[in-house]
């Protein structure tokens, strides 16, 4: 059974080993001796994910761009800002438990993965691409002509469709932490004194929700 967060059209929230089972349409996936190479079609599909272990082996998205997107000229940024805005979106993450340490209060949490899933957004829905649209024009007015970080953040939806869906990672009440729920895209300006970029100031930040 996929677990699909609400509204359906705009997020689905699928465990890896479900997806691996019975990909969506699109996608294909070749058993290897170490693991699974998974095949997408990149002209409907937009795969954001690093190749990763898992209990099953090495998982490999054949045609992903991997978390970071880099892009060093105009060209390749009106690419990358024409599929983020047409193309469903794929991101691996994980729904993890915050473990407190009884012994010392103090000290960090630490935290325990219960399940790895492939998260897809519709970048083509008119809601997900207005915020796109808002974030990606902020950060681009904000540092033009300069080098620049921007970091986009769908942990919101995330906690929301855990609060939905408690029972399909725990059998008890827990607090949920979302890893890697986020995808990064890099610019990188060539001119000679990219001041803000050296000192920290041309990185952004901007949250997508699905309500």
């Amino acid at each position: 059974m996929r677990l699909n967060g609400v509204p359906r059209s705009r997020m689905t929230v699928t465990p890896v080993e479900e997806f691996l089972k019975k990909p969506p349409v699109g996608f294909s996936v070749e058993l290897l001796g170490s693991g699974y190479r998974v095949h997408s079609d990149a002209e409907k599909s937009l795969v954001l994910i690093d190749d990763f272990d898992s209990c099953m082996g090495k998982i490999v998205f054949q045609n992903s761009l991997g978390r970071k997107v880099k892009m060093q000229n105009l060209w390749e940024y009106t690419s990358m800002r024409e599929s983020l805005l047409s193309k469903r979106i794929y991101l691996l993450v994980c729904a993890c438990e915050e473990i407190c340490s009884a012994s010392n209060k103090k000290a960090a949490s630490e935290v325990r993965v219960l399940q790895q899933y492939v998260v897809s957004i519709d970048g083509n829905d008119p809601f997900i691409r207005w915020q796109m649209v808002k974030g990606l024009d902020w950060t681009i007015s904000s540092v033009a002509g300069e080098s620049y970080r921007v970091d986009v953040d769908l942990t919101e939806p995330l906690e929301s469709w855990a609060e939905k869906n408690i029972h399909v990672l725990s059998d008890k009440p827990i607090k949920t932490v979302w890893t890697d729920a986020s995808f990064t895209l890099k610019y990188y300006s060539d001119a000679l004194f990219d001041f803000p970029h050296w000192f920290g100031f041309s990185k952004r930040k901007f949250k997508l929700r699905m309500t």
